[in-house]
């Protein structure tokens, strides 16, 4: 009987901080002027006017880009990119490395489960499921590596040719010039502009059905800005314009608005899902069948392997998944699974009137749609298919600065009693304060 050939195991983990700007997967931390942060979009900030002008101006790029290495034994390497900055390393090293060092890459559920449920009291969702994702996309990078094959072809083939596209940008006729089947646009003002507000979100979406016609679809990206009530009178408002979709119009906790809205507007499509994390927060959204796709982050919910679970747990309610954004690493999920009808592209030159890489120049060849669609030949390479640009690799700062400690830090502080006492131990002294003290 042949013998089990045996598989590389893992050997190391390195992260690094991706500087500057423009480069990685933090989507907001482009350089000022660019659509994405300096046009005007509702965002759960913006009821304070100060923070209106520039989603950078409350914060949306503090995080950054990082950079995760995966090597195994047999010096394979694989890599992944996601948002974290400085906070993320630390979490890769302090924590989650652990559970990773010798061990069998090709175990993807069980690593997930150890760091998700190790991280179960300070995580569950946010930053740190967003550092297990980063490390799981490494990970599934690395397995396509060492068996010479793309992830779409790990994770079940492909059930179709080729992937439409459409896209998210300021601009619906350049997205439409450029071969989208569709556009989305963000909303620009937030229920706290009162009724002013909502009239100028009507013209500004009327304009924009003129521009590209009335067939052409059309969807609204609300960025958890807007309320109920808000929604519901939005929607009623816009009815005319034949508006495809509108996206994540609620807070990601508000689960149970969705299901007063889809109440209040059972023919219209409602969408959400980019800010929920782990299978156990897509459940409730899709149990109660309240949305019409939900759109999870593979570089935010838990990597490709949760995405996996989410996207089957959807499948049997027959809910299509359209992941947001994340480039080549939603191109190989969708490309391979039944119930994903298309993938969205953010647009990511600055004005929104080009196709970009997604991750900047961090990859000499990430694949971007053409036309409007990418085919199964575009991502036939072995893992994720994507090479680092030696101009980027000088950019990554290397963690092993971030997590030394300095060794010209300050003496601590010496209280005024010690300093009475000279040639005393530190113990003598503490025994004479306590005496003090007692007296």
């Amino acid at each position: 009987m042949a013998s089990v050939k045996a598989f590389p195991t893992i050997k190391s983990i390195r992260s690094f901080v991706i500087g500057g700007v423009g480069s990685g997967g933090d989507y907001h931390n482009v350089k000022g002027g660019h659509w994405l942060i300096d046009s005007p979009i509702s965002t759960p900030c913006s009821r304070w006017e100060k923070y209106r002008a520039s989603r950078t101006s409350w914060g949306i790029n503090v995080l950054g880009s990082f950079f995760v290495e995966i090597e195994a034994s047999d010096g394979t390497v694989g890599f992944a990119t996601g948002f974290g900055g400085p906070p993320a390393c630390w979490l890769v090293h302090q924590h989650f490395e652990r559970f990773l060092i010798g061990e069998d890459p090709r175990n993807t559920n069980h690593l997930f489960e150890q760091m998700y449920r190790a991280s179960m009291f300070y995580g569950r969702k946010g930053l740190p499921v967003a550092v297990i994702s980063v490390i799981d996309l490494a990970l599934w990078d690395l397995l396509g590596k060492i068996r010479g094959e793309p992830v779409y072809k790990l994770i079940g083939g492909n059930t179709k040719d080729r992937i439409d596209f459409y896209c998210t940008g300021p601009d619906p006729p350049a997205a439409k010039k450029m071969g989208f089947w569709g556009a989305k646009v963000p909303l620009p003002y937030c229920p706290e502009e009162g009724h002013v507000g909502l009239k100028k979100n009507v013209e500004f979406l009327r304009k924009h059905r003129e521009s590209v016609g009335p067939d052409f679809p059309l969807m609204v990206d609300c960025y958890m800005s807007l309320n109920v009530p808000y929604t519901i009178e939005i929607a009623k408002a816009c009815e005319d314009l034949n508006i495809n979709w509108w996206e994540e119009c609620l807070s990601p906790d508000d689960t149970d608005g969705f299901e007063q809205i889809k109440r209040a507007h059972p023919t219209i499509k409602f969408t959400t899902g980019e800010h929920e994390y782990s299978r156990y927060g897509f459940r409730k959204l899709i149990e109660g069948r309240n949305l019409d796709i939900i759109q999870p982050d593979v570089m935010w919910l838990g990597g490709m392997t949760e995405l996996l679970r989410v996207a089957a747990m959807a499948s049997a309610y027959d809910i299509p998944v359209v992941p947001h954004a994340s480039g080549p690493y939603s191109y190989h999920f969708v490309i391979s699974q039944p119930n994903t009808p298309f993938q969205e592209y953010l647009a990511n030159s600055p004005d929104g009137k080009s196709v970009l890489p997604v991750f900047g120049d961090l990859f000499v060849d990430e694949p971007i749609p053409t036309n409007g669609f990418l085919t199964a030949a575009d991502l036939d390479k072995p893992g994720f298919g994507l090479t680092l640009n030696p101009v980027a690799r000088a950019k990554l700062v290397p963690s092993t600065y971030l997590l030394a400690i300095p060794t010209n830090s300050l003496p601590p502080p010496v209280c005024e009693e010690k300093k009475e006492v000279n040639g005393v131990n530190g113990r003598h002294v503490e025994g004479e304060l306590a005496g003090k003290a007692k007296a």
